[in-house]
């Protein structure tokens, strides 16, 4: 299979989603609870010119679950 940017940036979205996906499943288990507390990135620019205003907000929220995830597709698709 070719690797190009296309291919990893699907395989660690991939990853990143199956993190997610595992966190929200073992959220009930209280032995679990460190394993799917979140942290929070948020950024939230802004701007309000006389001709142009924009807000956006990027919130990232990473566990422990999602960055195994995604360090074994970072594996996966140095093995492919």
């Amino acid at each position: 299979m070719k690797k190009n940017t296309i291919t990893f940036v699907v395989v660690i979205l991939l990853g990143l989603l199956t993190g997610t996906i595992l966190s929200e499943l073992l959220a009930p288990v209280p032995a679990l609870s460190f394993l799917t507390k979140y942290a929070e990135i948020e950024w939230q620019p802004r701007a309000n010119f006389n001709f142009l205003a924009y807000d956006l907000h990027f919130l990232v929220r990473i566990n422990l679950i999602g960055l195994v995830c995604l360090a074994a597709a970072f594996w996966i698709y140095r093995k492919l």
